[in-house]
């Protein structure tokens, strides 16, 4: 981590993010709200299928399952429907090979700019659990499951979570203005990854369950009320400022209910939950250490090269960051409400 004095750093970091919010204006909602596709091996070569997906859907992107063209539909599809969510279930035929060796898919995924969490149950409780992503949108089924590939998609989950959610990385770098101090920073972003495992882990043991459409209202709640701590004069000493890592459990809490109802639709195993969950917060953690770095480093190149403008740069980033979270309010409240 890149060591740097408290009010010249928040200045530089400033500067730095000035552009990520002119870019991050485009992004009317977090882009993850995963899709869920779980097939359970009922009898040799037969699956039950169960898809999950948001009831939204981006114009110009279908996202749907595709299935080993080995397997045929031998029921008809049942649908069901939530306050945000779709469910269909229907069953396969795939012959007495099984899925070994069959490559299975969602498409549409980068259009929609999600993820999908894919679960393999074979006949004897075996499960294969991988992340679909826009990179890597298939995956070939092996004979047998792998924990690393549990460690490596759930970790890389964690990471794209964050990196591809810019009311996450707009909270974050309003930390980097509200903390004076760099072990400080730390010590907060680390407060934001153990709320978010609280809430994570009660929602996959079945603790918890609450709809993510308010959620998402309350996270852009989180960023806009950090902006106004922020536009208040330094010298007023707010709980805020003398705690911030109270702020940031908060929003980690929301943050994990935002997300977890989709990961515990994977159907998780009892064996893989542990590893699934310390992967996937692991990643987080990753991704928002990586981004202070990459905030700090560039603000210190401008300090550099253009000290006035890093100078002046705080005011109107934060009045960036208030219009931009209360637009985010409104915009996620009318599809709630609407």
């Amino acid at each position: 981590m890149i060591a740097v004095a408290g009010a010249p750093r928040r200045r530089l970091a400033a500067a730095a993010a000035l552009a990520m919010l002119v870019s991050a204006a485009s992004a009317l909602a977090h882009g993850l709200d995963p899709a869920a596709l779980a097939l359970k091996e009922t009898a040799p070569g037969i699956f039950a299928v169960t898809w999950r997906a948001s009831a939204l859907r981006l114009p110009g992107a279908d996202v749907r399952p595709l299935l080993s063209a080995s397997c045929r539909r031998i029921s008809d599809i049942e649908s069901g429907e939530a306050a945000d969510h779709v469910i269909l279930r229907w069953s396969i035929d795939c012959g007495p090979g099984g899925l070994a060796g069959a490559t299975i898919g969602v498409a549409d995924l980068a259009a929609a700019k999600i993820n999908a969490l894919l679960t393999v149950t074979r006949d004897g409780g075996e499960r294969v659990q991988v992340v679909l992503s826009p990179r890597q949108p298939a995956f070939t089924v092996p004979a047998r499951a792998s924990r690393w590939d549990v460690v490596r998609d759930y970790t890389r989950l964690g990471v794209e979570h964050i990196l591809s959610g810019p009311d996450h990385l707009l909270f974050v770098f309003g930390l980097l203005l509200l903390v004076a101090t760099t072990r400080l920073l730390v010590q907060t972003i680390t407060a934001f990854t153990l709320g978010h495992s609280i809430t994570l882990s009660a929602a996959v043991l079945g603790l918890a369950s609450v709809p993510s459409r308010p959620i998402e209202v309350l996270i852009a709640l989180s960023v806009l009320v950090l902006a106004v701590e922020l536009a208040r004069d330094e010298g007023q000493g707010t709980a805020l400022r003398r705690l911030p890592w109270l702020m940031a459990v908060a929003f980690g809490l929301l943050h994990g209910l935002g997300f977890a109802g989709a990961l515990a639709a994977a159907g998780l195993s009892g064996d893989d939950v542990p590893l699934a969950l310390l992967s996937f917060n692991a990643g987080i953690e990753i991704g928002q250490l990586a981004f202070v770095a990459a905030v700090l480093a560039g603000g210190a190149l401008l300090r550099r090269w253009l000290p006035l403008a890093a100078a002046r740069s705080t005011r109107p980033a934060v009045y960036a960051m208030g219009v931009l979270a209360a637009f985010w309010c409104f915009q996620r409240l009318a599809d709630w409400v609407g």
